[in-house]
């Protein structure tokens, strides 16, 4: 009976140890990551927040701080107001990380169905929000099953490796102290404006540098939709998968990816 229970042991301790190697699976439990590789979005990409957001009913709330100062947030506030059909969303945006970790401060995410992280520059919202009452709210948006979606830098911080996060410039990919995003989307770099910006072998560098991560380039008004551990891709453009040892490839809409096996499905 004690040889049994020490085996059991075992193998438990072998499950926990190897299966976070498997691949990255997401943090979303019950809930949906959404990142947008930037532009406008579409109608359909819409219609997909729209569906897994609440709807009429949805509780909406933009994050604009990555955003250039000055950046004038009327535009976004108002196109997610259309594409819900409501009245009111809710804009939390801060510098200030004691403010960030503030109750006040926090009380619509505790509301929230979706929320949105608009883009800029993404060692904004690492700066201001890494760490604090924030971040922790953002991953209970997802265990009460709501959806969290970014574009452009917005995308870049739902993974666990920060790309692009140097504040002296967005072309340097690997930058000491701005290495991390909020892990919405485990052991993975999540790269934006691709096609448009010429990015296609930019994740190569990272994911030599760490080869446990799973790259993920997005074009803009293309995005990945995360659901346990799969994602859809959805929109005009492709995705680009970059994996340590393997030939690089691209996802066309409609396509589906294994996080867990790391493969087409």
């Amino acid at each position: 009976m004690k040889h049994k229970k020490v085996m059991a042991l075992r193998l438990l301790v072998f499950a926990l140890l190897f299966g976070g190697f498997a691949g990255c699976v997401s943090a979303a439990e019950k809930g949906v990551v959404i990142a947008m590789g930037g532009g406008n979005g579409t109608p359909e990409i819409y219609e997909k927040w729209k569906a897994l957001g609440g709807g009429q009913n949805a509780h909406v709330v933009l994050i604009p701080t990555a955003n250039n100062p000055g950046e004038d947030i009327a535009p976004v506030v108002n196109g997610l107001k259309q594409v819900f059909g409501v009245q009111e969303v809710a804009v939390l945006d801060t510098k200030d990380r004691v403010k960030a970790d503030s109750d006040e401060f926090v009380v619509p995410l505790k509301q929230a169905t979706f929320v949105f992280i608009d883009g800029g520059r993404q060692w904004r919202l690492a700066d201001a929000y890494l760490g604090t009452l924030v971040e922790h709210e953002l991953r209970n948006v997802l265990k009460r099953g709501g959806v969290i979606a970014g574009s452009s830098a917005g995308a870049s911080i739902l993974a666990s490796y920060l790309v692009r996060g140097d504040p002296a410039g967005a072309e340097i990919m690997m930058a000491k102290g701005h290495e991390r995003g909020f892990g919405f989307l485990p052991n993975s770099a999540i790269d934006q404006h691709v096609s448009e910006r010429h990015r296609e072998r930019d994740l190569e560098a990272v994911v030599a540098a760490h080869p446990k991560l799973l790259g993920i380039g997005i074009d803009p008004n293309t995005i990945i939709v995360v659901q346990r551990d799969q994602f859809e891709v959805i929109g005009t453009g492709k995705v680009t998968i970059t994996q340590a040892g393997r030939q690089q490839y691209a996802i066309s809409a409609g396509g589906r990816f294994d996080l867990r096996k790391r493969k087409l499905l």
